[in-house]
C-alpha cells in the first residue's frame, strides 16, 4: 500500500505514516497500491480540498476511516488531497472524501487519487496516450515567446492570432501553445454561441450556478480570411499538422458554419497537407455536411455517455436532441471520415456495467475509429449525484477493467487522447 496524503488549513500537504491513501469510484473506496497507482506524471498538480474530510485506510487496524483531524495533532483540520493529472493519462480511481454539509461546489478539474510512496508521489491513472504533444518540459516560455512575435508580423491584424496568445500566455492553453511553437496541432476557436449546456463548461457558467468558468468565450467570430491565414500557417510549418475547430474558449463549432464552411475551402484549395479536424457535439448533422463537402477530415464527438438520459442530463441539449448526435457519427462513418468520440469519463459512472454495456453496443452498432480518454472536469460527488438521478448504476469494474474489455472486444479500435493527423489515422 502507499501511504495516505492529507493538508492542513494553510495547504500544506504531508502524509501520514499509519494509513494508506484511498481512491473512490462511486460509493466504491479501495486502498490505493503500487499495483494501482503510477509514479504521477510530469506536470501534474497536488490540489487540498476544502469543506471535505478525507477517507484513509488504517492498515494496523484493516479498515477505512474518515478524518476529523490530525491523529497526531488533536485539534488541527485534516483536509483531503487530490492530484490533477498531466493529459494523456485516465484517471481510474478520485481522491476519497465526505463533504461537510454545507460544501460548495468543487472548481472544474479532475480530483485524483494521490499517494506517497519511497519519495515520490503516486496517482491512480492509466497511460491513453504517450505523444508529447502537450509535454510542457517540451514548450519553453521564452520560445513561445518568441513564436508571438513572429506571428505577429507575419499577420499583425488577425484577431484569430491575437485571441490565441491570450490563450497561449494568460491561460497557458497547451494547444495555443503549440500553435506559436509551430508543432502538432493548432487551435482555431470560431464560435461565441452554443447549444448545448454542459454541467462542466469551462467556458462559460451561469452566475447562479456556484462554479466558476476557468476562461474566458472567444468574443468574436474570426473571418474565413483570418481561419484559414492562421490554419495554412501551421500546416505549411509542421509536418503530420493538425488544425482544429471546437476548443475550449468557445461553444460549438457547427454553430459558426457560415464562417468555416468558407474558410475550410480556402484551406483545400490552397493545399491538401494537414489534417482539419473538429470538435463537436455532433448536434448538427446538416451543417456537419457541408464542412465535409469543404473538406473537413475528421471529428471528434464529445460524449459523457452513449445512454440518452445520462447524455442528456450532462449536456443538457437546447436546439437538438441525442439522436442528432447519433445521426452526425453515422453521417461521418458513412462517408469514410476519421470518427472519434471524447469519452469524458468518471470512475464510479463510467465503469458501472450498465454504462459499460451500453458503450459496447454503440461500439457495435457505430464502429468508430477511436475512444479519446479525456477525464470529466466536474465535481464527482455532485456528478454521481446528478446521474443516480437519472438512471440505475451497478457496481463499478474498474476502469482498468473496462478498458481491458473494450479491447478485447474492439482490439482495432484506438485509444488515446490526441487527435492524430490523418498519416497516422488511415484517412
Amino acid at each position: 500500500m502507499i501511504t495516505a496524503l492529507v493538508a492542513n488549513a494553510k495547504g500544506e500537504i504531508f502524509e501520514l505514516e499509519e494509513y494508506a491513501a484511498v481512491g473512490r469510484a462511486g460509493t466504491a473506496v479501495v486502498p490505493l497500491t503500487t499495483q494501482n497507482t503510477l509514479p504521477m506524471p510530469y506536470g501534474g498538480e497536488l490540489m487540498f480540498l476544502p469543506d471535505r474530510r478525507p477517507v484513509l485506510y488504517h492498515i494496523g487496524r484493516k479498515h477505512f476511516e474518515m478524518l476529523d483531524e490530525n491523529p497526531y495533532s488533536p485539534g488541527e483540520p485534516v483536509f483531503p488531497v487530490a492530484a490533477f493529472n498531466s493529459p494523456g493519462y485516465a484517471v481510474s480511481y478520485l481522491s476519497a472524501y465526505e463533504e461537510n454539509h454545507d460544501a460548495g461546489f468543487l472548481p472544474l478539474f479532475c480530483y485524483g487519487a494521490v499517494g506517497w510512496h519511497k519519495g515520490k508521489f503516486r496517482t491512480a491513472t492509466i497511460l491513453v496516450d504517450s505523444e508529447q504533444r502537450q509535454d510542457l518540459r517540451l514548450m519553453k516560455q521564452e520560445k513561445i515567446v518568441a513564436g508571438v512575435a513572429r506571428m505577429r508580423k507575419k499577420m499583425p491584424s488577425n484577431r484569430l492570432r491575437e485571441h490565441l496568445e491570450k490563450c497561449a500566455l494568460t491561460y497557458g492553453c497547451p494547444a495555443g501553445k503549440n500553435f506559436f511553437l509551430s508543432r502538432y496541432e493548432a487551435p482555431l476557436p470560431t464560435s461565441r454561441v452554443c447549444n448545448a449546456n454542459c454541467l462542466g463548461c469551462i467556458s462559460f457558467q451561469p452566475k447562479d450556478s456556484g462554479i466558476p468558468n476557468t476562461q474566458d468565450r472567444i468574443t468574436f467570430t474570426p473571418s474565413p480570411e483570418e481561419i484559414s491565414e492562421v490554419a495554412l500557417e501551421h500546416i505549411r510549418s509542421v509536418k503530420q499538422s493538425v488544425v482544429s475547430f471546437g476548443q475550449g474558449c468557445e461553444g460549438e463549432p457547427l454553430l459558426a458554419s457560415a464562417v468555416t464552411e468558407p474558410a475550410i475551402a480556402r484551406i483545400r484549395a490552397a493545399t491538401d497537407a494537414g489534417t482539419v479536424n473538429m470538435n463537436t457535439n455532433g448536434s448538427r448533422p446538416d451543417l456537419l455536411e457541408k464542412l465535409f463537402d469543404a473538406g473537413l477530415d475528421s471529428i471528434r464527438v464529445s460524449m459523457n455517455s452513449v445512454r440518452q438520459e445520462c447524455y442528456e442530463a450532462y449536456f443538457r441539449p437546447g436546439a437538438y436532441v441525442f439522436s442528432d448526435v447519433i445521426r452526425s457519427i453515422d453521417m461521418a462513418i458513412q462517408r469514410g471520415k476519421f470518427v472519434s468520440v471524447n469519452y469524458l469519463n468518471c470512475p464510479g459512472f463510467t465503469d458501472t456495467p450498465e454504462e459499460a454495456n451500453a458503450l459496447l453496443a454503440f461500439l457495435k452498432a457505430h464502429p468508430i475509429r477511436m475512444i479519446q480518454w479525456r477525464n470529466l472536469n466536474f465535481d464527482p460527488v455532485r456528478y454521481w449525484n446528478v446521474m443516480g438521478g437519472v438512471a440505475e448504476h451497478g457496481k463499478p469494474m474498474g476502469m482498468v477493467n473496462l478498458l481491458k474489455l473494450i479491447r478485447n472486444m474492439f482490439p482495432n479500435l484506438k485509444y488515446g487522447y490526441f487527435n492524430p493527423p490523418k498519416e497516422r489515422a488511415g484517412i
